[in-house]
Formats: structure tokens, sequence, C-alpha cells
């Protein structure tokens, strides 16, 4: 078995080619050995047993892929999102993407009202193409998609900069206090009790990062009338505060008293967070297989922007950009509490993981249930 006859069965489905008995022999073997990689999320319990169950997961898959492709690689190719070569893009449709949407719509369906999902991962990891392409497959398996970054929730220019006098050491917007908490709260739970046979107009806060020279501003909110399912994603969305004494050891590149202070007062301001996180249904934590790897990808989009004429942080000027964010929120120190299996007294856990390798492709996904 190879990933080419994947591609190859791929491409018949797409192409609405007959399939053959052998090729459907193949898929149901290759879901069997791949589950242990890439959990199967369109079955309930996360595994699959029968037979019959197989052919029906990998029949809604073709089904649901053949309908999307076109305009999915359409809307890919359109945002600049390079995932081009059918080596990289079938196995992450077929793995990743395909089986989280229905899973989506699954849950959805299970809740009977608007699913609000957690979306945890930091520059690099997928979160926007994932909202991209989950608002494509959502919607032909007939469900209202609305995604919202952590970021539209910043509060005003005018307010960041009465902040700052007070916290000096937010030199950028992004850790916790930057953001307006109550405003979180009043538009989720809007989109949570909309009542489906008389939706409300929401205003759905926007926030553009071009504004001042790059410190940004809010804009006019987008009016929705809902959705089925909403996407809620950030860098630290769902992350719960520690303990104080997590942070009794000094940590790269948390190194002198100030950067340690600075690290406590983020951490505590996490507290500020956790009512908003409570309307989650579940979480999905995005994280690469290195941590660092965060620091290159940002290095390489730095230069991309340098190379296109745009202007561009040099390498040192980005590396005291990433790693004020590990100061703020260490991965090593706040990731690991959250990918333990979940138990009906820890709420810190993921429901989903997803690890990402160096090329921003997912590598594993594994349930925390």
């Amino acid at each position: 078995m190879t990933e080419k006859s994947l591609i190859r069965i791929i491409e018949l489905i797409i192409q609405g080619s007959f399939v053959s008995n052998t090729d459907y022999e193949y898929l149901i073997q290759d879901l069997l050995i791949s589950s242990e990689r890439f959990q199967v999320l369109d079955k309930q319990d996360f595994y699959v047993s029968h037979s019959e169950e197989i052919i029906t997961i990998i029949k809604r898959r073709s089904h649901l892929l053949k309908l999307v492709y076109p305009e999915l690689s359409r809307t890919l190719a359109q945002q600049n999102i390079s995932i081009d070569l059918s080596s990289d893009i079938f196995p992450t449709l077929w793995y990743y993407w395909l089986p989280l949407a229905i899973h989506l719509d699954q849950q959805q369906q299970k809740l009977g009202r608007p699913l609000i999902q957690g979306l945890l991962g930091g520059q690099g990891t997928g979160k926007t193409t994932l909202g991209i392409v989950l608002n494509i497959l959502l919607k032909y398996l007939g469900k209202t998609f609305l995604s919202i970054s952590l970021d539209d929730l910043y509060k005003t220019y005018a307010d960041r900069q009465k902040l700052q006098l007070h916290r000096p050491d937010l030199i950028w917007r992004g850790p916790p206090s930057t953001h307006d908490v109550d405003l979180g709260i009043q538009v989720f739970q809007q989109l949570r009790d909309r009542h489906p046979d008389n939706p409300q107009k929401i205003a759905i806060p926007r926030f553009d990062k071009s504004l001042h020279n790059g410190a940004g501003d809010r804009i006019e909110p987008e009016i929705s009338d809902g959705a089925d399912v909403i996407l809620f994603e950030g860098w630290f969305v769902g992350m719960r505060p520690l303990s104080i004494a997590a942070f009794e050891k000094f940590i790269p590149p948390i190194l002198t008293e100030s950067d340690r202070d600075f690290a406590l007062a983020c951490n505590a301001r996490l507290y500020d967070y956790l009512p908003l996180w409570d309307y989650l249904h579940s979480l999905i934590v995005l994280i690469p297989e290195d941590y660092t790897y965060s620091l290159q990808w940002r290095l390489e989009a730095e230069h991309k922007l340098i190379q296109s004429g745009k202007s561009g942080m040099n390498d040192a000027e980005t590396t005291k950009f990433v790693e004020y964010f590990w100061k703020a929120l260490h991965p090593n120190l706040f990731l690991p509490p959250m990918l333990g299996k979940k138990t009906s007294s820890d709420h810190f856990s993921a429901d989903l993981v997803v690890e990402i390798m160096r090329s921003h492709l997912p590598t594993r996904i594994y349930s925390c249930r």
C-alpha cells in the first residue's frame, strides 16, 4: 500500500470515474491502518470496527469530496494558500478536513443548537486555512458557518493606548488583557441562544490590523444572522491559568525577573477569559511537533513580505516579536496540561489535538476524550 494509491483513487473520485472493488478494498484497509495516526473523526467513538461502518464512512467522504473539490481548490488558489501538490492536499483532505467537517456536522446535529468550536493554534499551524476549508465543507453539508478570531475582540486602539500607560510591558497587542472579554461574552451568548425560527441580527466585531501604523483598531462590525457552527480561533483560545509554581524555573526566553513578572501577569489575566471559554462546546488544539517552528514560520513569512516589495520585520525584530509571545504564554508551560486525556474533573484538556509538521501539514490527530 502506498500513498500514491490513495492519491490515484481520490483523483478518480473527484473526476467521477469508476472506482473498482479493489480500490474500495484498499480504502478500507488504509482506513484501518491510518486510524492509529489519523483517528476517525466521523465516527462517534473515533474508531472503526465493522466493515459496514467503514464502507459508510468511505462513501460519505467520497460523496462530499466530489462535491466540494472544485470550489475548494479554486478558493485556496484565490487565497494564495499554496497547498497545490496532490501529494499534500489529497491526504490532508481525506484524513483531516473531510472527517473533521463531518464530525462537526454530527456534533451540531446532536447538540440541536449552534455549536461553538474553539480552535487554539499559533502562527503557521493552519487556523486560517482550516476556517476557509470548513466554511466550504459545512456549506455542502447543509450548515451555516461563522469564523471569529480572538483578534476580533481586541480593545480599541484608544483603550489599548490607555492600558499601555499602566502596563508598559505590553509592547504589542496580543497577550491577555488586550481583549474586550465582555464584548466576546455578549456576542457568544447571542450566537449560542439564537432561535432558528426567529433569528436576530447579531453584530460580529471585526478588527483591522493595518490601522494606526500596524497597531490596528476595530472597524464596522459584520451583521450576521448567526450560524450553525461558529469557529472561535486564536493563539491562546481555551488556555487556562497555571499555578505560580509552574514559573519557579526560568525557561528561555523567560530569563530575568522582569520576564517572569510579565509571564505571571499574563497568567493571572487568563482568569478573566475563563467565562469566555465557558461558551466553547469543544476545543481543538493545533500543536507543532516543535514549538520553535513558529519562529521559523514567522521568519519565512516576513522574508516573503519583503521580497514582494512590502514592509516587513528583519530577523532580529521577528525573533524579538515571537519571543515576546513565548514570554507571555510559553508553549512548553501552557500546552502540555491541555494534551492529556480528559476526565470529568479535568477542564484543561483539549477535545482534539492535531500535530503539525514543519511543512504546516498535519502529521497526527488524536482525541483527548
